[in-house]
């Protein structure tokens, strides 16, 4: 009886994933699989392996990269620094509302921000320097890349802060253990996990950004989710862009495979 409820009270998920994961991937695998008028080819794989594709992922894992270092770089401190704070989760919550706002909205404002007669040019030019173009490099785009996906990293990596037991972290300190030696041996390892969560909301989107690419970053900046845009939306070529699509569902598994693994329960090598 119990075997047969739990299996039915599963049907509902299996039906979710089935429609709205197994069916779209396959369905971007069928398209990778034909060319410009419909036949069945393979070369469209065969172009991904080219050397202009090839530069191109490596890019992405490039700019990933630099991202996720940057934004794990600032989220790691201020989490740590918010556990030790009176209202945390006010603060967090703080923290969090500017990801509510439309990613769209968001990046306007950067334009604005960063346009040649903007507010940071205008105060550039009251220390009487030239205004400087800081849209349409990588330095906006990344910058503001940091910036959207900080609260992602902030939220895991707070949560194994706050989890951490506290006598650990005393108990080192008693037996003559440096801060340095405390956060290397205890408190960093204790709450990898948080900070493998992290890496996987930052990085994977990361790979397949393409709205910031252009409005920020301009044409300076060439990943593998803006050369998907480009098949589908400009050359009209969906086997290509399937294609790339496939090469970055392969990889994002692979990335979640790597920096998932399984808990140690807190053991401390």
């Amino acid at each position: 009886m119990f075997n047969k409820a739990s299996k039915g009270s599963l049907f509902p998920y299996v039906i979710w994933i089935a429609l709205f994961v197994i069916a779209p991937i396959a369905l971007v695998v069928y398209y990778s699989m034909l060319d410009l008028k419909g036949n069945f080819t393979l070369e469209n794989y065969q172009s991904f392996f080219t050397p202009v594709y090839l530069k191109m992922t490596l890019t992405s894992f490039w700019y990933a990269f630099l991202i996720t270092a940057f934004t794990l770089l600032i989220a790691y401190p201020t989490a740590y620094f918010l556990t030790k704070t009176t209202h945390k989760h006010l603060w967090l919550m703080l923290i969090i509302i500017p990801s509510w706002i439309n990613l769209l909205l968001k990046t306007y404002a950067f334009i604005g921000l960063f346009g040649l007669y903007g507010p940071i040019n205008a105060i550039v030019e009251v220390f009487g320097l030239e205004p400087q173009q800081i849209l349409f490099t990588d330095f906006s785009f990344i910058f503001v890349s940091v910036y959207i996906f900080i609260p992602f990293m902030i939220i895991p990596i707070f949560n194994s802060l706050d989890k951490l037991n506290p006598t650990l972290v005393y108990a080192a300190r008693d037996l003559g253990a440096s801060s340095f030696t405390t956060f290397r041996r205890v408190i960093f390892p204790l709450t990898i996990d948080g900070v493998k969560s992290g890496i996987q909301v930052t990085f994977i989107p990361a790979l397949s950004l393409f709205m910031i690419t252009r409005l920020i970053a301009g044409n300076q900046v060439i990943t593998l989710g803006t050369a998907i845009e480009q098949q589908f939306l400009v050359s009209q070529n969906w086997g290509m862009g399937s294609t790339i699509a496939v090469f970055l569902i392969i990889i994002m598994v692979v990335i979640m495979s790597v920096t998932g693994g399984q808990k140690k329960g807190g053991r401390i090598r």
